[in-house]
């Protein structure tokens, strides 16, 4: 079984991953000026290229300059310059490992304080309770938004695989645009967009397809796709099946399991829970009925940290490891586990009775980590979660402060036929 983590596997498109290991998105916020990658993505990634894995998988990328989860974000759209990604592709692809660009939209998931737009299908706005009021009120997009956001996910993808990259991972979970369409409780359209769960699956395949139609044959197009929503009535795991189901004759390579959203951020684990089951691989139970019956590769992410719980998600008949955290506080763990290591460290916990502020708070020290890595220097996990979500609010307002500065320009010199 060991040997089955470091074999190969071979996808639709024909591209080869060297072994069953991914790093998966985490959400850097390291935009430099332009919102585009600079050197500490670079420095990051190439980090993370000699650590072993078979595949890298970039934090989200934004297809709408308009439309940012927040002010560090990366976008690539048809006026960014090629350069910059082609430097952060090369950087990932170091020692031959696999190089994807996930690809997002936020919709609603947009705080308050941000320029642009914040679209959802509907116009329901995040519920945190107390704190709803840090995210912007959505207006429900029009049919010709929904298509004019289709298009510019293609042009996205098309672009990353310009720059070098080998493959594109379509977001369509933990609550973003594309995953709120999929929602019952976010998705209250009464037009072709909304209503049955073929409707509301209809934005995500029509940009599959867009995907699909403009990049090669060999490019990799992957889908990130909750499990569950984690919320009663919500997006279910019967839904996922289906959604799986249909994606199946559209040309993916991969499905990539996780669950939650920014109201029930079930991705981030339950670290106050004494069961060590429930604080490893959260979404196993789940992935493990899908995977029964899944047409196509599953990737589960979420709490995998040892090697004998990645194993334990591969009898489960998954096909990919993903790891996010693990790799933000040991980013040479692949290797450890191909010569019987394992971590020496984990981040600390957060035992907050606020979810959504403990959620943040997670969030933080898993972006500290990565800041330090991409400057050089060891990871820090026994970090105060206070102390790193500060110092994320402080980085935060000055990244906003650029943004709002560059997104004026940005969008007077974006293509005519893309308006906000």
């Amino acid at each position: 079984m060991a040997s089955e983590l470091f074999s190969p596997l071979s996808l639709r498109s024909g591209q080869v991953l060297g072994n069953r290991i991914a790093k998966a998105a985490m959400e850097e916020n390291l935009a430099g000026d332009g919102q585009l990658p600079d050197r500490r993505l670079t420095a990051l990634y190439r980090r993370w290229a000699a650590g072993g894995a078979g595949l890298l998988i970039t934090g989200n990328v934004m297809v709408h300059a308009a439309a940012l989860t927040g002010p560090g974000g990366v976008v690539l759209d048809d006026a960014a310059p090629l350069e910059p990604f082609a430097e952060w592709a090369k950087a990932g692809k170091a020692g031959g490992v696999a190089m994807w660009m996930q690809i997002n939209h936020p919709g609603r998931q947009v705080q308050a304080d941000m320029p642009g737009v914040v679209w959802g299908p509907s116009d329901v706005g995040v519920d945190l309770g107390r704190h709803s009021s840090r995210f912007g009120r959505p207006v429900a997009m029009t049919p010709a938004q929904i298509e004019d956001t289709v298009a510019r996910f293609a042009v996205t993808a098309l672009r990353a695989e310009q720059a070098g990259f080998d493959g594109v991972e379509v977001h369509a979970a933990h609550g973003y645009l594309l995953s709120q369409f999929l929602s019952p409780l976010v998705n209250r359209r009464t037009d072709a967009w909304g209503g049955s769960l073929e409707n509301r699956a209809r934005m995500l395949l029509e940009v599959v397809r867009a995907v699909r139609a403009v990049v090669s044959p060999a490019f990799a197009v992957a889908v990130k796709l909750n499990s569950a929503d984690f919320q009663r009535g919500g997006f279910d795991v019967d839904d996922a099946r289906r959604v799986i189901a249909l994606l199946e004759p559209l040309g993916i390579d991969l499905v990539e399991l996780s669950g939650g959203s920014y109201e029930s951020p079930a991705m981030t684990g339950r670290p106050a829970d004494t069961r060590t089951r429930a604080r490893e691989a959260y979404f196993l139970d789940l992935a493990t009925d899908l995977a029964k019956a899944s047409p196509l590769p599953l990737m589960l992410t979420g709490g995998i940290t040892r090697r004998d719980t990645a194993l334990r998600v591969l009898d489960s008949g998954v096909a990919v490891i993903g790891m996010g955290t693990a790799l933000a506080v040991t980013p040479d763990l692949p290797d450890r586990w191909r010569h019987g290591r394992e971590a020496e460290r984990q981040l600390r916990p957060v035992t907050w009775s606020d979810k959504a502020l403990a959620s943040s708070a997670s969030m933080a020290q898993v972006r500290h980590q990565m800041r330090r890595i991409a400057r050089g220097s060891a990871p820090r996990p026994a970090i105060h979660p206070a102390y790193a979500l500060l110092s994320e609010e402080r980085r935060r307002r000055r990244a906003l402060r650029r943004y709002r500065a560059w997104l004026p320009a940005s969008l007077g010199t974006a293509t005519a036929s893309r308006p906000l």
